[in-house]
């Protein structure tokens, strides 16, 4: 059978013309967003910028790649808000243009567009990884790389794209442990159609197993041995409950994955009416077309038999986004006659039209949360904060050890010289951790602070922090949340400084 290649294009007049020059100048626009609207951080932020401080094989739940390049951006720019919004934006800019190539194999640029900038209607990405995901937005990415490359050797095999194959493959396992089902599905679906399978065992396909176990290879090795710490909370997310029956899990899993196309199926819908149905289906490549039939009938199998089998009751929209990002792609690659639908302007205007309306609402989320009367993480007062423990005495380079890892994470922003812990009983024994901080600043002969906030408080933290040390009331910080209504309590923080003692 003869290769074919891709429908080109006519030439582009100018780069600016390109649509991935306007994905990426989205991404520029949520970056100067995101530092404009709040210095303090979000769950998953707070968290990054923990786990940064240090290089290491593995952390708790989560495999180390998001942690590695957060990182990186720090040591170029400072553990800050900044850094964390380049990072995120730049892989979510990533994920759409891996998408975009991996439709450009099968749709000309039009559907290609269409195909990348649909992810935006999938909830999971378009709103809630610019809220506050890290990992997922990781993983999406490789999943639409992953995409890319085995479409571009099913038409075309060739020894570098195995090798970049198995490298992207590698990446996706150390971005999210769900990524195995991504691949899985994906090469069992490739060997179930011909033409992929001839492709996937032509020459120099051993470059695609080789360089992924390199590129794994060391992590898998730490999680061997952490195993319980890498699976518990993942396993007790997920809800297991065998003993409940299936009908729970199985309602929350349509659930899931309804909440994850619901958007998309309904923008398509209203802008192109009959045409996503009617008529005889005539696909861009009918091998695709069953690739892609039978890689979404395995993921939602595998779904299944996670309810019917293992009893999963709990189907996140963050879980499912990497397994059916690529529905937008093989819906216009069944039906590539829309890309000359009469009513296609409407379906790229509807896009853009959303694209700024989470624009703006990532602009004024904070606000929302102030006019319901509850202070959301993002209207701490962080800058001021900072400012008040300095006032207070703070050097700035003392130790840290925080009641919760949210505050944890907005101290570090503000004193990056300063190593930041949380202490919490949800993860260790609250005054053993604490003591232990305070033993080791002493011995590094630096100061400590310890620090709680009223509005995330753990019942007894402070006295489960301080009984084995020196007895001192904690002293209290009162600042105005911001972007909150008038008359809302003002933020209260409790600290202990304790300065570096000289040697005697």
């Amino acid at each position: 059978m003869s290769l074919t290649a891709a429908p080109l294009a006519p030439p582009l007049r100018s780069p600016v013309a390109h649509p991935l020059a306007w994905l990426l100048a989205l991404a520029l626009a949520h970056v100067l967003v995101r530092v404009a609207v709040s210095p303090a951080l979000k769950w998953d932020e707070a968290e990054q910028m923990l786990w940064s401080q240090q290089l290491a094989l593995g952390y708790g739940a989560q495999p180390p790649l998001y942690t590695w390049l957060q990182w990186g951006v720090n040591a170029l720019v400072g553990p800050s808000v900044l850094a964390l919004s380049l990072l995120k934006h730049a892989l979510l800019a990533l994920t759409y243009a891996l998408m975009w190539l991996a439709a450009r194999e099968l749709l000309d640029e039009r559907g290609a567009w269409w195909a990348s900038a649909s992810m935006m209607l999938l909830p999971a990405l378009g709103w809630y990884s610019v809220r506050d995901h890290t990992h997922t937005i990781l993983v999406t990415a490789m999943a639409c790389g992953a995409w890319w490359l085995l479409l571009r050797i099913v038409r075309q095999p060739r020894p570098l794209d195995f090798a970049a194959l198995g490298l992207v493959c590698g990446l996706g396992m150390l971005a999210k442990y769900s990524f195995a089902l991504v691949a899985g599905a994906m090469l069992l679906a490739a060997l179930s159609v011909p033409r992929a399978r001839r492709a996937l065992l032509s020459r120099g396909w051993w470059w695609a197993p080789l360089v992924g176990l390199l590129v794994v290879g060391p992590h898998l090795v730490w999680l061997l041995s952490h195993l319980h710490e890498a699976t518990a909370s993942t396993l007790g997310k997920m809800e297991i409950q065998a003993a409940s029956g299936p009908l729970k899990g199985v309602r929350h899993l349509l659930q899931g994955v309804a909440g994850t196309l619901a958007l998309f199926a309904l923008f398509a819908l209203w802008a192109f009416r009959g045409a996503c149905w009617r008529g005889p289906v005539q696909p861009a490549a009918p091998w695709a077309q069953q690739l892609f039939r039978r890689y979404l009938a395995l993921v939602l199998a595998a779904l299944l038999a996670m309810v019917l089998l293992a009893g999963v009751t709990e189907f996140k929209g963050r879980w499912l986004l990497p397994l059916l990002c690529v529905v937008p792609l093989a819906a216009f690659a069944a039906r590539p006659g829309l890309q000359r639908h009469p009513r296609g302007g409407r379906y790229t205007g509807a896009i853009v039209a959303m694209a700024l309306l989470l624009l703006l609402a990532a602009g004024v989320r904070p606000w929302f949360s102030g006019l319901r009367g509850e202070a959301d993480e993002l209207n701490h007062p962080a800058a001021e904060l900072g400012a008040a423990l300095s006032a207070a005495g703070y050097d700035g380079r003392g130790r840290i050890v925080a009641a919760d890892h949210m505050m944890a994470g907005m101290l570090r922003t503000r004193f990056p010289h300063a190593l930041v812990d949380a202490c919490t009983s949800d993860e260790e024994d609250v005054t053993d951790c604490v003591a232990s901080h305070a033993r080791h600043a002493q011995a590094a002969g630096q100061g400590w602070l310890l620090i709680s906030r009223t509005d995330r408080g753990e019942a007894g933290w402070w006295d489960k922090a301080t009984a084995r040390l020196p007895a001192q009331p904690p002293r209290v910080i009162e600042l105005p949340f911001h972007m909150v209504r008038a008359g809302m309590p003002p933020a209260r923080y409790e600290y202990r400084w304790q300065p570096a003692q000289a040697p005697r």
